[in-house]
């Protein structure tokens, strides 16, 4: 649905974007991380065609992205959520949805419907005749979003879609993105939420001016670091120590409390030999679980390998 290759943006004698190189499946919910300044929304906004690119190719559907015909059916197809709200304060809820949807052409009964149902489902629907100034941040965030919507878009591009909410509204945020998800859509999310990254999106890319991983999150937690068993005992000896030791599989092993943390190549393969091993060492094994690396700790990991470079 999305496919960027070698896109690059300059401004000046300042690189934003250089030689990204992704692809966003239709219906995928994708999460695009990065720090301040790494790129992120200048690549929304170049996909988005609100700014031109300046080499490179990118493609949204069947259209090419900085084509001069496509522009405009690119425009049509997308949503954007962008990182300042930008609403009519003095209009109410509806009147904002109202006149966006007419903008996009959205015919009168099928704006009416698009508007009750965003609305109900974010939760606003009981103050949808209030002005958008008398909301707070939060609230208006929630209707940007329903706005994003308004003309029922094939992608949507959200920029910090969380951003101002409370944790009830960040969860009922949260939840109609995997509601859209459903539908087929195609979510681009940028984001700083890394745990709200890591529950719902498909696959995330990290960014700091060039690509720097791009992957499930799971794929991304696993595959920046050793694997590690964690077996639990009743008791820790030397022998169950040397056994261990012994096993080819384990690059490193060490001691916490009545646990054993042990670095291994490949956990499904190679832990029935371990634990295997510690029962023949006298070992009285009570669990056995895998300590993982978490999205944040990947995260931060790969920023600063980047930043060194």
């Amino acid at each position: 649905m999305i496919e960027t290759e070698n896109l690059t943006r300059k401004f000046g004698s300042l690189t934003a974007v250089e030689n990204l190189n992704l692809q966003v499946n239709e219906g995928e919910v994708f999460g695009f991380l990065g720090p301040n300044a790494a790129g992120k929304t200048t690549t929304v906004r170049m996909l988005c065609c609100l700014i031109s690119k300046t080499s490179g190719k990118a493609r949204i559907g069947d259209f090419e992205v900085g084509s001069e015909k496509d522009c405009l059916a690119i425009r049509k197809m997308v949503g954007l959520l962008p990182e300042n709200v930008g609403l009519y304060e003095s209009l109410s809820a509806y009147k904002n949805l109202d006149f966006y949807g007419k903008l996009y052409e959205v015919p009168l009964q099928k704006r009416q419907e698009n508007i009750e149902r965003m609305l109900k489902l974010l939760d606003i629907w009981e103050r949808k005749d209030e002005a958008v100034g008398n909301f707070s941040k939060g609230t208006k965030q929630k209707i940007a979003i329903a706005r994003a919507l308004i003309h029922e878009p094939q992608v949507l591009f959200l920029d910090e879609p969380t951003a101002n909410l409370d944790p009830e509204a960040s969860k009922t945020v949260r939840d109609f993105i995997l509601d859209l998800k459903k539908e087929k859509r195609t979510i681009f999310m940028n984001t700083h939420n890394l745990d709200e990254a890591g529950r719902i999106c498909d696959r995330i890319a990290i960014l700091k001016t060039k690509l720097i991983a791009v992957g499930s999150p799971e794929d991304l937690e696993r595959g920046t670091s050793n694997r590690k068993t964690v077996v639990h005992l009743e008791s820790v000896s030397d022998a169950i120590l040397a056994a261990v030791k012994k096993l080819s599989a384990v690059k490193n092993v060490r001691t916490s409390e009545n646990k054993l943390i042990l670095d291994v190549e490949n956990p499904e393969k190679d832990n029935p030999e371990l634990v295997r091993a510690v029962v023949k060492a006298g070992g009285d094994v009570q669990f056995v679980t895998e300590l993982r690396s978490s999205l944040e700790d990947v995260y931060l990991k790969l920023i600063r390998e980047a930043e060194a470079q």
